[in-house]
């Protein structure tokens, strides 16, 4: 069984392929066709920009696709950036130019209001029309400063309280145990374990 995941996100993809490795599938990348243009993320939820994704890259291929949208969800900034986490800071949004605009809307504002959710939700497409979807969370606080030098997006500044710790000083397997993007893929494995048994 071979699926092809549907980003060009290099840090994505090497989480995608990290925790989907143990399933034996065959894995194949968007980059891997270049004639393919991504899907615009156009939807207002997460789960309509990954069935969007997943479905348009199928249908040009004919392959299985597996496609996730994701993004940040701040409390006081009423559920913002959210499915424009990616874009947050405009045409020319980077990760360091989110952080910056994220770090700016929230100076001032005390540790105890500074709650946040990450937000997954993965998409498998199968030709004939077959689309499965599976969710996760993973609740945090915005510190008010960088910390780490691993993960990408908003991981330097997403701090797990129990642990002390932001998505960017854990090692990988810690955090695909409690990532958002973990828990749904963990979903969706199960989901592609029954599809390969079948």
């Amino acid at each position: 069984m071979r699926i092809v995941l549907a980003s060009g996100n290099r840090g994505k993809l090497e989480e995608l392929t990290r925790i989907l490795s143990p399933l034996g599938v065959e894995l194949s990348y968007l980059k891997d066709y270049p004639e393919i243009s991504p899907a615009p993320e156009d939807g207002e939820t997460f789960e309509e920009n990954a069935i969007k994704k997943a479905k348009a890259v199928c249908e040009a291929t004919g392959e299985i696709v597996l496609a996730d949208d994701s993004g940040l969800q701040v409390d006081c900034l009423n559920g913002a950036p959210g499915v424009f986490s990616a874009r947050f800071s405009g045409a020319e949004a980077n990760d360091e130019k989110n952080n910056e605009k994220l770090l700016r809307l929230l100076k001032g504002i005390p540790r105890e209001k500074r709650g946040a959710g990450f937000v997954c939700v993965v998409a498998l497409a199968i030709p004939g029309g077959q689309v499965y979807t599976a969710k996760g969370t993973c609740r945090g606080v915005i510190k008010e400063y960088p910390e780490g030098e691993s993960g990408f997006g908003y991981d330097p500044l997403f701090e797990i309280p129990d642990l002390g710790k932001t998505f960017s000083q854990l090692d990988p397997e810690t955090k695909n145990l409690i990532s958002h993007r973990g828990k749904a893929l963990e979903l969706m494995k199960e989901i592609i374990s029954g599809l390969v048994i079948s």
